[in-house]
């Protein structure tokens, strides 16, 4: 885990108009009528700041990190007329806190310059990818099983289509498994095994190979 590197994809994947009368506007343009003029909202001290502001305060989650999870979580979130953020909500997820995490750093963020059209301010909705990966570059990391089991979690695995127990899991996969093989972690609640002396149980998903 000492090899941890945050990562904040900082690529702005939709940009979205969320104006009732920007698309009344667009649907009734013709030949003679006047171009909308559109006016993106801006963040305080523009790209860079915003870059900062998430890498300073992301926390990779702890269930997260003793799994290995990597990959990225999109999240939704609207810019108001007044240049406040709302409604962020992550819209793909990957699971143990992931998309909770990133969703409230987003929330936490200062006002931008709000969007305008035809000097009106209006409401824009974004949509951003945030990066979680446990390497800087595409070198191959390992979960131990080990880890999991001597964790405060207790942890399932769900492959090709069946879950099993950690011991079970180890006969498939071995002593440890290519992290990059896990498609989400999941909360699991299992009746016939409570562990109160634990935080919490999670199910891994394995991808299909």
């Amino acid at each position: 885990m000492n090899r941890l590197k945050l990562i904040f994809t900082l690529l702005i994947v939709a940009v979205l108009a969320t104006s009732s009368a920007f698309a009344q506007d667009t649907s009734r343009k013709s030949a003679s009528t006047p171009a909308v003029v559109m006016q993106e909202p801006t963040y305080p001290g523009g790209t860079p700041a915003f870059n900062k502001f998430i890498i300073k305060n992301l926390k990779y989650p702890e269930v997260a990190k003793i799994v290995g999870l990597s990959g990225k979580v999109y999240v939704s979130f609207t810019i108001d007329r007044d240049g406040s953020v709302s409604e962020a909500k992550p819209v793909k997820c990957l699971g143990a806190g992931c998309e909770s995490e990133a969703a409230r750093v987003i929330s936490m963020m200062p006002k931008w310059t709000p969007g305008s059209m035809d000097g009106r301010p209006v409401r824009v909705q974004y949509t951003v990818p945030i990066g979680f990966f446990m390497s800087m570059d595409d070198s191959k990391v390992n979960t131990r099983v080990r880890d999991l089991r001597n964790s405060d979690y207790v942890f399932f695995f769900y492959i090709k289509g069946k879950t099993y127990t950690l011991d079970e899991a180890q006969a498939i996969l071995g002593k440890s498994f290519d992290s990059s093989s896990i498609a989400s972690v999941e909360n699991y609640e299992d009746p016939n095994n409570k562990m109160p002396d634990k935080k919490g149980t999670y199910l891994i998903v394995m991808k299909d190979s």
